[in-house]
C-alpha cells in the first residue's frame, strides 16, 4: 500500500543494455551511455546516478529543514555523495556516505540541519535500514 496521496513527478526511463547500455528519460533531458565501474570505458553507472540524484535531493531536503528552523543555508551548501558497489559472499550491496559542507554554519545547528534532512528526504527514507549509511559535516 502506497503512502503517497498526490504524485509530484514521475521520471521515466528506457534503458538497454544494462551496464554496458543506454539510458535515456522520456523527455530527453537524460541522455546517457552506461559502463562498468572501473571498465575504463566512456558513460557512467547506476551508482554514479543515483549518488547525484541522492545528492541533490538531500541538499533540497536541508532547504526544507532549514525552513522549519527559520535559518537560511550557506550559498556554498553542498554534499559529496559516496555510493559503494559491493559483494558479500555471493550478493550484491550498496552502502554510502554524504559529506555534508555547511560553511558558516554553528556545528550544532549545522547537524541539526542534517538529521532533519535525513528524515525529510525521499532517498534517506528509501535508503533506510536497507543499507548502511553514514552522514558526515565536512
Amino acid at each position: 500500500m502506497s503512502q503517497i496521496d498526490t504524485v509530484l513527478y514521475t521520471g521515466k526511463t528506457h534503458t538497454q543494455g544494462g551496464r554496458n547500455g543506454h539510458a535515456r528519460s522520456s523527455d530527453g533531458q537524460l541522455d546517457v551511455t552506461l559502463s562498468p565501474p572501473g571498465s575504463g570505458r566512456p558513460g557512467t553507472n547506476p551508482e554514479q546516478l543515483f549518488a547525484a540524484g541522492w545528492s541533490a535531493c538531500f541538499i533540497g531536503a536541508m532547504n526544507r529543514a532549514a525552513q522549519l528552523l527559520k535559518i537560511s543555508l550557506p550559498g556554498e551548501t553542498a554534499v559529496d555523495a559516496e555510493v559503494d558497489l559491493g559483494k558479500g559472499g555471493d550478493a550484491f550491496f550498496l552502502q554510502a556516505r554524504l559529506t555534508i559542507s555547511l560553511p558558516g554554519l554553528d556545528r550544532a545547528v549545522a547537524n541539526q540541519v542534517i538529521e532533519q534532512a535525513h528524515q525529510l528526504c525521499p532517498y534517506s527514507k528509501a535508503t533506510r535500514g536497507n543499507i548502511d549509511v553514514e552522514l558526515q559535516l565536512a
